[in-house]
């Protein structure tokens, strides 16, 4: 079953559009969706993720910076916090417009840090153990990028990917990683846990992973 999965998932979005439309599967075959609503559909790689508190939630930026941090629940929320309204769309098809999210722009927390000279990219992990993503410095520096707190008005759940997601809000949705619980600075872009399985590194919407869709806004 697993060598199926991950074959599965090598073909990457023109097959998960197909499987999508006739199972409740992730792509991977190895997680179920898991119970959700208001036009999202919400997945894990792994069979269950554990939960966080505000009491034992931290959030670790380090790597290249001149001054790593760990930052609790609490200390991203001291921080000023930005508002954003936008669609998600996921790279399966299936869209879900007007979502507000609220968090700290990434590009404050970089600025906290001080990023040294030789990174030009974004590694994050996740507490879930295995998911991973990326971002160019440039592309994690941009206004619509979260480290995300709050989702349609309310703490982001945790099969939001709660206490504290990533919101990338001009790419497909995978980018958004759920479960933060990493920030590393790197030389290079590491391709995160999807682009393995042929996904895009850059995941523009609408003009990335062979799709047409409209460009979020």
């Amino acid at each position: 079953m697993l060598g199926l999965g991950v074959a599965g998932a090598a073909a990457g979005p023109y097959l998960q559009r197909a499987v999508e439309s006739v199972t409740s599967k992730d792509p991977t075959g190895l997680s179920d969706l898991l119970p959700g609503g208001g036009g999202f559909r919400y997945y894990s790689v792994v069979g269950s993720v554990p939960t966080r508190t505000a009491a034992d939630y931290t959030l670790t930026v380090d790597g290249l910076v001149d001054r790593p941090a760990t930052y609790r629940l609490a200390d991203l929320q001291a921080m000023p916090q930005r508002r954003i309204v936008h669609d998600v769309q996921c790279v399966t098809g299936w869209r879900v417009p007007g979502t507000p999210f609220e968090g700290v722009r990434l590009a404050d927390l970089l600025d906290q840090v001080g990023v040294r000279p030789g990174a030009t990219a974004v590694r994050f992990s996740c507490f879930d153990g295995t998911y991973t993503e990326s971002l160019t410095l440039d592309q994690a520096r941009r206004d619509d990028v979260l480290v995300c707190l709050r989702m349609q008005d309310r703490p982001v759940s945790h099969e939001h990917g709660g206490p504290v997601r990533l919101y990338v809000a001009p790419m497909y949705f995978y980018k958004s990683a759920k479960w933060l619980s990493g920030i590393t600075l790197t030389p290079t872009v590491q391709p995160g846990y999807w682009e393995h399985y042929g996904y895009d590194v850059d995941a523009w919407v609408g003009r990335s992973n062979g799709r047409d869709d409209a460009p979020t806004g």
